[in-house]
């Protein structure tokens, strides 16, 4: 697992308390550790280039490799193959909390690191003035 540096993503209240409590089992051991490390702000405070829950990003895989729209969502909306990557893997929790410019890594399922840049938040759902989503 790669680490997370204290101070290095930014997550919203309300996103925070949700992961804490989702019902479905234990969270990943990478989010475990991203909610205990993150800076949380309330909804209304958060920077519009931070990829939060329900976020749609331009991402790049690195080394100059292709861009990505994906939105960051919860496991029961995931769709892959349309963009809708679950906050509980590898690529939501390396993205989620992480700011235009960006780079986030993670680790693949078979053991491999991956890279990628944030090149632009599309759409915030706090950006557009929802707090609840």
């Amino acid at each position: 697992m790669l680490s997370t540096v204290h101070g290095e993503r930014t997550l919203t209240e309300l996103d925070y308390v949700r992961l804490n409590k989702f019902a479905d089992g234990p969270l990943p051991a990478a989010l475990a550790d991203l909610l205990d490390t993150a800076d949380i702000l309330p909804s209304r405070e958060i920077p519009s280039d931070i990829v939060t829950m329900y976020t749609q990003v331009e991402v790049e895989d690195l080394p100059g490799g292709p861009r990505h729209k994906i939105v960051i969502c919860y496991p029961a909306d995931a769709q892959p193959t349309t963009g809708f990557i679950s906050v509980f893997s590898p690529v939501g929790i390396g993205l989620l909390g992480q700011k235009t410019g960006a780079v986030a890594r993670w680790r693949t399922p078979g053991g491999g690191e991956h890279s990628t840049r944030v090149i632009a938040v599309l759409f915030q759902p706090e950006a557009s003035g929802d707090y609840t989503t």
